[in-house]
């Protein structure tokens, strides 16, 4: 299965964006435009779609399809077995002719060596028709144990079901996520670059005006040319993300795009050990290895089975029509008898698989102690998550305003001339980074919510 998504990428990608090496993208114009008619989506119809076509979850459709159809198989062999067959057959046996050759060389009229033709034939044809039932009676248990395994194994169907629902609500919403973060980041790009670009525009009129030298005219000039491949890199990942998103749904066909907002709002943190109980409750491999030690008691059953007596019934009833040179005859025809087997020694076969099968269980034993700890440590992994990225929403939150302010004030300044452009651009970089920091705290929070419902086993898709 899938592991749940860290994107640790997007705080790197963003700062060398912003430095003008890369940085992480935004929708692209194209894909906004009103006349390209994109598929528009929230959080919510996004995962609605991926209940319907994510292809993970229709191969989990299919196995419980499969599994049924083993279900029914298996049953088969606890109900009668009905069978009609017809024939028409032509025989002739010569075997015996010698033992009879004298018989035509006796002193007896035409009508007597007839009647004994007739009762010794050489050649028979016969046509017959039967409807035939065989019913096991007794198994030791082996046919009600093959039922009650294929039943549980509907049961493990529907958890793999469940595993693969929750693990596409896990996916769709990062996807979604990463690609609202990518269009807020790509956001503060274009932003950096108009900024600049107005700044060599005052530059020039500065320059005209005698307030303003060449060299700070090129200087900014140079700066606005350095931030436009972040926002060219930015619009491909855009394309990335979208294409990631897309792939979740299974969409094929026209353009893709999102709405909503990266803006997270901090709730109380989880308790541990709450979590932690959730998880075991819900968790669906848990319930599934569960299912599985049923089957493995089970199939315990059924190898033990392998070298006890049965008793079955069988029964036939039909009809047979034989003709014998001039002779011929027909009537009814049927047969009921009750029959037992028993393998007195199968070269201790069954034995054999006995051990197995309690191996199988025990293993089963093994890897449910394994999963539980295994969860215990994905809940509180998942806990921690929740907390330290809240924790720096916090923190973050009330920088952007300052560095706001503080662009603010250099703006002013240098537009008097008592600011230098270092300053600005020293003032655009630490809100660029404030406002990028806070968006990815904000996506993390986001993301880590889910994922910490998804180590719950809480997390669902919309019902279909």
């Amino acid at each position: 299965m899938n592991q749940p998504l860290v994107h640790t990428r997007w705080s790197g990608c963003f700062l060398c964006a912003v430095l003008g090496t890369a940085m992480l993208a935004a929708l692209p114009a194209v894909a906004a435009e009103p006349q390209q008619g994109p598929l528009v989506l929230a959080l919510e119809e996004a995962l609605a779609i991926a209940a319907e076509q994510n292809h993970d979850i229709q191969k989990a459709l299919e196995y419980r399809n499969y599994v049924n159809g083993r279900y029914v198989e298996e049953r088969a062999a606890a109900l009668p077995q009905v069978t009609i067959t017809a024939s028409g057959l032509h025989l002739k046996d010569e075997s015996m002719k010698d033992f009879y050759s004298g018989l035509y060389s006796l002193p007896l009229d035409q009508s007597m060596k007839e009647l004994f033709s007739g009762i010794i034939p050489m050649e028979q044809d016969i046509a017959a028709g039967e409807v035939s039932l065989t019913q096991a009676l007794f198994t030791w248990g082996q046919v009600s144990a093959a039922i009650r395994t294929a039943k549980v194994g509907l049961a493990i169907a529907e958890d793999q079901l469940r595993l693969y629902r929750q693990a596409a609500a896990r996916d769709v919403s990062a996807a979604f996520y990463d690609v609202l973060l990518a269009r807020e980041v790509a956001t503060l790009a274009q932003q950096n670059l108009d900024q600049k670009v107005r700044h060599a525009g005052e530059a020039r009129r500065r320059n005209e005006a005698g307030t303003a030298t060449d060299y700070d005219v090129l200087a900014t000039e140079v700066d606005a040319d350095n931030a436009r491949p972040p926002v060219i890199r930015a619009q491909n990942q855009v394309t990335t993300a979208l294409e990631r998103l897309r792939f979740l749904l299974a969409l094929n066909t026209g353009e893709l795009a999102v709405r909503g907002s990266i803006t997270a709002v901090i709730t109380p943190y989880p308790d541990y050990e709450d979590a932690l109980s959730e998880a075991l409750t819900y968790r669906p491999e848990l319930t599934e290895i569960g299912h599985r030690r049923g089957v493995a008691k089970e199939l315990i059953t059924i190898a033990k089975a392998g070298d006890k007596p049965r008793l079955d019934f069988r029964g036939a009833f039909g009809w047979k029509e034989i003709w014998m040179d001039e002779i011929d005859s027909d009537g009814q025809v049927w047969q009921a008898g009750l029959f037992v087997s028993f393998p007195v020694f199968d070269g201790l076969r069954s034995r054999g698989r006995v051990t197995q099968a309690r191996s199988d269980a025990a293993t089963l034993e093994i890897e449910e102690a394994k999963l539980r700890d295994a969860i215990a440590l994905e809940v509180r992994n998942a806990v921690d998550a929740v907390r330290e990225s809240g924790e720096i929403v916090r923190a973050i939150s009330g920088t952007v305003a300052q560095a706001e302010r503080l662009l603010l004030m250099a703006d002013r300044g240098y537009a008097y001339g008592v600011k230098t452009n270092l300053e600005v651009q020293d003032a655009q970089l630490n809100l660029i980074r404030a406002k990028g920091s806070l968006a990815i705290a904000q996506r993390d929070y986001l993301v880590s919510c889910v994922n910490l419902e998804w180590v719950k086993g809480t997390l669902n898709l919309p019902a279909k």
